[in-house]
């Protein structure tokens, strides 16, 4: 477990991210709440015959529930993201050859990236949930862009083997989506209003 030090506003209960990872950690100081963050340890892969999004949002709530199981005192946040283009899934690639492969696959094609988000309360059992979708278009990459942008920017830890806030913008031709934080991975707006319905201050 490790603390998160921003320009605190007083909360009633401690919160926590039930991720390691940096990407959420820094969309979540941009609330400048005070947070930790632990590592949830669930099994992240879809059970037979389930949508994307129902993956997605059933994760985020796994991740909340694993770490409240130990932390009965806190605010829980859980987030899981899949992307999906028809039946092709596309998680993190975790391997140069599994993005490749990735970007080819979805070049010239829409791809919708559905980020759940769920707010544990632990000492009453509240569980807040939702799903964000963004969809993405990426352009007629060719191969050569492909491994040009793989050669500049390590996107092995992204869903769909590309980062919107950074170089990957540029491999893609538009996005639709109520929140563009959601497509990073954690809905900022969808986890504010959570927030407030467990009476935490917020602007």
């Amino acid at each position: 477990m490790s603390p998160t030090t921003t320009l605190a506003i007083p909360s009633p209960m401690r919160l926590i991210l039930a991720s390691t990872s940096p990407f959420r950690r820094e969309l979540l100081a941009r609330l400048q709440l005070p947070f930790e963050t632990v590592a949830p340890e669930t099994e992240e892969t879809a059970l037979p015959d389930e949508h994307p999004a129902i993956t997605a949002e059933r994760l985020a709530v796994a991740k909340a529930r694993a770490v409240a199981v130990r932390n009965a005192d806190a605010l829980i946040i859980g987030s899981d993201q899949v992307a999906y283009c028809g039946d092709a899934l596309f998680g993190k690639p975790g391997t140069r050859e599994n993005a490749t492969r990735q970007l080819q696959a979805m070049r010239g094609k829409e791809v919708i990236f559905h980020t759940g988000l769920c707010l544990l309360n632990a000492t009453t059992g509240r569980t807040q949930t939702t799903g964000v979708p963004t969809v993405v278009r990426f352009r007629a990459l060719s191969d050569f862009d492909i491994e040009r942008y793989l050669d500049r920017e390590d996107a092995l830890n992204c869903a769909g083997s590309a980062k919107s806030e950074g170089l990957g913008i540029a491999l893609l031709e538009y996005m639709h989506g109520d929140d563009p934080n959601a497509l990073i991975g954690l809905p900022l707006i969808a986890l504010c209003e959570m927030l407030r319905n467990e009476d935490i201050r917020l602007p």
